[in-house]
Order: C-alpha cells, then sequence, then structure tokens
C-alpha cells in the first residue's frame, strides 16, 4: 500500500517529526548511527538500505557498519556513541524491561537533557518509520543519499 497517496497526514505528521529530528542538537553522524540500529533490531530493510547510504555519505567507514550489530564487541564506537547506541536498544525494545534505572543514569553521563529528549525522539521516529516500511511493504534499493555539505 502507498500510504503517502492514501493517507497523505501521515506522512505530514512524520515529516514534521522528521524535520525536528534532522535539526536537533545531536550530531548527524550519531543520528544516522541511531537510525541504522534500530532498523537493525526492527528488521527493516528499506531503513537500513537509506541510512546506512546516508552515514557513508557523512563519512561513516564501511568497518562500523558492518559491525554496528555488534558494537558491544568492538573498539570502534566512542563513549557518548556506546550509550546513544545503548538507549536505542533499550527504547527500541522496550517492551522487554522498561530501559532499566541503571541504562538511563549510564547514557544520562554522555548527554545533557535536551540531548537525551532529542535522542529519545530520534529512536521514537525512526521505530514509527521502521513500522510503515515494514507493514506497507516497502521495496528497498532505489534511494539516493542525501546530499551533505
Amino acid at each position: 500500500m502507498n500510504y503517502v497517496r492514501v493517507a497523505p497526514g501521515v506522512y505530514k505528521a512524520m515529516q514534521r517529526l522528521q524535520t525536528y529530528v534532522d535539526e536537533c542538537s545531536l550530531e548527524p553522524l550519531l543520528k544516522e548511527l541511531v537510525k541504522v540500529r534500530a532498523s537493525q533490531l526492527n528488521g527493516c530493510a528499506y531503513c537500513l538500505d537509506m541510512h546506512t547510504q546516508d552515514a557513508r555519505a557523512l563519512g561513516e567507514t564501511e568497518q562500523r557498519l558492518y559491525a554496528l550489530s555488534a558494537w558491544q564487541e568492538t573498539p570502534f564506537f566512542t563513549e557518548r556513541e556506546r550509550a546513544a547506541l545503548l538507549w536505542t536498544e533499550k527504547v527500541t525494545l522496550i517492551s522487554i524491561d522498561h530501559v532499566p534505572d541503571e541504562v538511563y543514569e549510564q547514557v544520562r553521563k554522555h548527554f545533557t537533557e535536551e540531548e537525551l529528549a532529542d535522542l529519545t525522539l530520534v529512536v521514537a521516529t525512526i521505530n514509527a518509520w521502521n513500522r510503515l516500511a515494514i507493514s506497507f511493504r516497502s521495496v528497498p534499493g532505489n534511494y539516493t543519499p542525501k546530499k551533505y555539505v
């Protein structure tokens, strides 16, 4: 189903969220890593295709992208990135353990309150995009990466 055509209000609402995410306090590459990790957890091929390309356009390395699903076992990510990836996993899989207090405290060490609110919205927004893309069978393979300056 082409939800953009049949329910343009859904897409417009998501675009408003995405505009905020695009302009929020977090660095662009960190946002792309979060989007890729959430899309891996959700199994969204369409969003994986899109956000790995956007990450590469921002200068992300193949090595880090390939290792992202095993980020905890690699030395490739900064402490801030590791905190963001942990937060991404806990918020994406919130039904499992509801973001434990110790995770909240650990992540808070690396982000201001505004950044943590922004990070949570980045995760929530990509999870919503994943659900739309998966549910309505969006087909990967035709995305052209954003142009970054």
